[in-house]
């Protein structure tokens, strides 16, 4: 049986139901009953429980014994004995109680993962970069802003402070109007005086 085909298969069939923080260990010097410890986590019992039947489907698929389980009742912590390789699929807070990497992890066996590539895909250390610059015009466009904006604003300030002119009085008959003068009253005509009639001298 080559362990590293093993290994690849339970891996793989790991990932295949989205197991996280996925570690292999060589344990070939530490106990003759197996040469890989291979431990991984999931969020729930659904999902340990899940990726507890992909791994034995995936190994019983590659012609390799059907392996045996054990912790499937309550799903917190299911181990899977696939002969050369042991898997233990735990749940974040059971794994970092018992820290079974202190115990088998002082021979990490590095192996490339669907997942860890997925991450490199997704975070496009290239487009970095001109990311960084299209930040640092916009951080310099910003003043460019504000300045403009401020500019407006004591316009539209000095455009308030400035009364409006007043309209031109309308062409045309212009009336004035003195105030405090008294206007003289018209003189009234004296009557004519009527000449006295002329006496007629009568004729003796």
């Amino acid at each position: 049986m080559d362990i590293r085909k093993l290994q690849r298969v339970i891996v793989d069939g790991l990932e295949d139901v989205k197991a996280q923080n996925i570690a292999v260990f060589n344990t070939e010097h530490l106990s003759a009953l197996f040469e890989r410890v291979i431990i991984a986590s999931g969020t729930s019992n659904r999902q340990t429980k899940s990726l507890a039947f992909s791994v034995r489907d995936a190994v019983k698929k590659a012609g390799y014994p059907v392996p045996r389980t054990e912790g499937e009742g309550n799903g917190e912590w299911i181990i899977i004995d696939c002969g050369a390789a042991v898997v233990h699929v735990m749940q974040p807070t059971i794994r970092d109680y018992y820290h079974l990497e202190e115990i088998w992890g002082d021979k990490p066996v590095n192996m490339k993962l669907a997942s860890a590539t997925t991450r490199l895909v997704k975070a496009a250390e290239p487009d970095a970069p001109v990311k960084k610059a299209a930040a640092k015009k916009a951080v310099a466009k910003a003043p460019a802003k504000k300045a403009a904006a401020k500019k407006a604003a004591a316009k539209k300030a000095v455009a308030k402070k400035v009364p409006a002119k007043k309209a031109a009085a309308p062409t045309g008959r212009v009336v004035t109007r003195v105030v405090g003068v008294k206007k003289a009253p018209a003189k009234k005509a004296a009557p004519a005086k009527k000449a006295p009639a002329k006496k007629v001298a009568r004729k003796a």
